[in-house]
């Protein structure tokens, strides 16, 4: 990126959504849902712009367009762990509403089931030139950007998580998901996941108590694996 590249997508209030989306009036509201409607209640669109979060110290610019992000490209390797298909859906949101937004480069990293990144050097272990569980695609007409990758594991400090970036028209917009606790602990009591030491669990994440519980996945049974949707919508 360019020193041009400016930060798009803040968490947005609820009072502020609404303005965006033309229902900030009362009256607005209650032609809507009812005449003891109001801003506090009213019911939020599935696009509604999410917390941007750290990027970390592990973002690399690997420029890999790939759907299938567990291996390294180089050598073939396939990082091992329970399959994981992401889909993000992506939307501008406007006065207009939700419009599902074509165009934008949707890019993930994470750390593999133990716990560590590809093409980073750090106290966990060096791994510069690998880019095993990297990669981006670029969304379709309906705003789809769909990623095969693993469960992620954990590392000391942090909770489990993966990280996003959606970039457009050189604005960017960075944040992580996160994942259920109680599936964590199902997946990491078998290998490949299992490892020694006291896992950080989302209640204690610095980072995730910043907005985590808005970026949480909500995944389901996909064959030996699971899947999920995230929906995010961009207010540029």
């Amino acid at each position: 990126m360019d020193n041009d590249d400016k930060p798009i997508g803040r968490i947005l209030s609820r009072r502020e959504v609404l303005s965006v989306l033309g229902l900030g009036g009362l009256a607005g509201v209650g032609a809507l849902i009812g005449p003891r409607a109001s801003a506090q209640n009213t019911p939020l669109p599935s696009c509604i712009v999410r917390p941007a979060l750290t990027e970390g110290p592990y973002f690399v610019d690997t420029q890999l367009n790939r759907s299938d992000i567990r291996s390294d490209p180089s050598t073939g390797l396939v990082k091992p762990g329970v399959p994981l298909v992401l889909r993000f859906v992506v939307s501008r949101v406007s006065s207009g509403g939700c419009t599902l937004l074509p165009g934008a480069m949707v890019d993930i990293w994470q750390c593999d089931a133990q716990g560590i990144y590809s093409g980073v050097q750090d106290r966990f272990a060096d791994t510069r030139g690998q880019k095993w569980l990297r990669g981006h695609q670029i969304t379709d007409a309906q705003g789809v950007a769909q990623f095969t990758t693993i469960y992620p594991g954990w590392y000391p400090g942090r909770t489990v998580h993966i990280h996003f970036k959606i970039r457009y028209q050189n604005r960017d917009f960075t944040s992580q998901l996160f994942f259920d606790d109680a599936l964590s602990d199902r997946i990491f009591a078998n290998p490949p996941y299992l490892k020694v030491g006291t896992r950080t669990r989302n209640a204690n994440d610095g980072i995730y108590r910043s907005g985590g519980s808005q970026l949480l996945l909500n995944l389901t049974s996909n064959g030996a694996g699971y899947a999920a949707t995230f929906d995010i919508g961009l207010n540029l």
